[in-house]
């Protein structure tokens, strides 16, 4: 067979490409997608454009670049291992687990559960939650036990339905708006659109953009793509179209906000954002579509990282298989959800203020490999830079560096870092 026709017959259709990107933004947009652009918007007021460029730059762009790096570098450890193979071992397993069992994938079930349950039993017992969680997990454990088929739900139902939902609370919003933007709140007032890139962070799409290529390439080759260029090309495709979705979602999910802070001020995050405006709107039906939002939402970002983690898991620790690990990491995020939406947002936001920075500087590093990589030690000082820049904030130690009250110092020592590591690597000859 000539090598044209080959590619030609190794390359995903329009329509498969179409679906698995629809299938990694379903993947992308959870609980935090839906909670923070509403509240960015009624926080920023008529500011909410400016902070939306800043969100979309931390939530959107960093995201798609993240798949884009990955893919190109064949996979998350490699990358990680241009600084370390100690370091990417470590780094690695710390993503794995904060967008696993101890941050994101209890928030799932936490989230979904207060916008779902909360607004129709009011303040539940443990046991009410803990059932719930219980069904919420069986039922995305269930879909993850086919991590390459992951397309046919995510892709083709789950995620159309999200989109469609969504449709109806903007059109909604649109036809029937109770007013116009509030002012400008909190950081929103002098650096709107730096808070809004720092308000993006909370999405951790950009840590999961470093680990959800995994499951793509695997749903990609189901689709009869083996040869490895291609598959790169088409995880890099979907990529975009996710991004482009997303960007979409935010876009309109930050007006509804800022419509719904201008005549209900005061929300104190997100979901209450939402719940006000759609009750407003709809009356009680308004809760059931909202709840309808989040839960599929929640259910399709769930399905993914169990998926993701366990796939990364099983190769590296195969004395369990893939579907072992699935049971442990659903098991481990149902204990964990247990503890409440309050209690692991207090813990995800040092957390994601330490790592993130590190994600970042690494993408960028991997995206600009071809003219970095012969200077062999420009990722191990950038990283190490950043790194410290960026725990010692977390932890709340203020160290005197430009840009630390805007949270992020971390820039300066990470450019230092890698103008280090160019000068180093030159005079060594490496």
């Amino acid at each position: 067979m000539p090598m044209g026709a080959f590619l030609k017959m190794n390359r995903l259709s329009g329509r498969d490409q179409l679906l698995v990107g629809v299938t990694l933004f379903s993947m992308f947009f959870g609980a935090g997608n839906l909670i923070f652009p509403p509240y960015l918007g009624a926080q920023a007021g008529g500011a909410a454009w400016i902070a939306l460029v800043g969100m979309a730059i931390s939530a959107v762009g960093l995201p798609v670049l993240g798949v884009v790096a990955v893919a190109q570098a064949g996979g998350l450890p490699p990358l990680a291992g241009r600084v370390h193979p100690k370091f990417a071992v470590t780094f690695t397993l710390l993503i794995y687990l904060s967008i696993g069992p101890c941050l994101a994938i209890p928030r799932t079930a936490t989230t979904s559960f207060e916008m779902a349950v909360t607004p129709f039993l009011g303040e539940t017992s443990l046991w009410v939650r803990a059932g719930y969680s219980l069904v919420f997990f069986a039922a995305a454990l269930a879909v993850a036990l086919k991590p390459d088929k992951l397309t046919d739900k995510l892709g083709k139902i789950t995620g159309p339905a999200l989109l469609t939902l969504i449709l109806v609370l903007v059109v909604g919003c649109l036809v029937k708006a109770p007013g116009g933007y509030g002012p400008a709140t909190a950081g929103f007032v002098e650096r709107p659109g730096i808070q809004g890139f720092l308000d993006g962070y909370q999405t951790m799409d950009t840590i999961a953009a470093l680990n959800f290529g995994i499951i793509i390439a695997l749903n990609i080759r189901a689709r009869g793509v083996t040869e490895d260029r291609q598959v790169v090309r088409a995880t890099i495709r979907a990529g975009w179209i996710a991004g482009g979705v997303l960007l979409v979602v935010y876009a309109a999910l930050t007006h509804v906000g800022a419509v719904s802070g201008g005549a209900f001020p005061g929300a104190e995050n997100g979901a209450q954002v939402l719940t006000r405006l759609v009750s407003w709107m709809f009356g009680p039906a308004g809760n059931l579509l909202l709840g309808a939002v989040f839960v599929i939402a929640c259910f399709n970002t769930c399905t993914g990282l169990i998926s993701c983690c366990s796939e990364y898991f099983s190769t590296q620790f195969p004395r369990l298989n893939y579907r072992a690990w699935a049971v442990v990491f659903a098991a481990a995020s149902f204990l964990i959800s247990i503890a409440g939406l309050n209690a692991i947002l207090s813990v995800s936001v040092p957390v994601l203020g330490a790592i993130y920075p590190v994600a970042i500087v690494l993408i960028v590093l991997g995206l600009t490999h071809r003219w970095v990589g012969s200077l062999r030690l420009t990722y191990p000082m950038t990283v190490l830079f950043t790194g410290v820049a960026s725990v010692a904030g977390a932890l709340g130690v203020k160290l005197p560096i430009p840009l630390t009250q805007m949270g992020l110092g971390w820039v300066l020592p990470a450019l230092a870092g890698f103008v280090l590591g160019v000068v180093l690597s030159l005079i060594r000859g490496e």
